[in-house]
């Protein structure tokens, strides 16, 4: 879980108040992030443009590490252990003739 600190919460009616400070704040990087609340519940981060570009880019590598994970699973599946269209039909008792 993320902590933030008490200056980088903000409730949305001070972030309209004030919203080119709050900008700026983290455009100078004298804050790393802003939480939004609401009814002093947290509802949304405001954070600058180029760390979100990274944690994006971070989450779509470890998509693709996950996906290559997967793939090497299955290409390491004997081939014996496939079945094919007529191998399953057969296996259900079903004639794809008839289809």
């Amino acid at each position: 879980m993320v902590a933030y600190t008490r200056d980088e919460i903000i409730s949305v009616s001070d972030l309209a108040r004030n919203l080119s400070t709050s900008l700026a704040s983290l455009l100078n990087y004298s804050k790393d992030k802003l939480a939004i609340s609401k009814n002093n519940k947290l509802e949304a981060v405001i954070i600058p443009i180029e760390e979100y570009e990274r944690m994006k880019e971070a989450y779509e590598y470890v998509e693709n590490m996950e996906i290559a994970r997967i793939v090497e699973e299955r290409s390491s599946t004997p081939r014996a252990e496939y079945l094919t269209l007529e191998g399953l039909a057969k296996k259900r008792g079903i004639n794809l003739d008839e289809l």
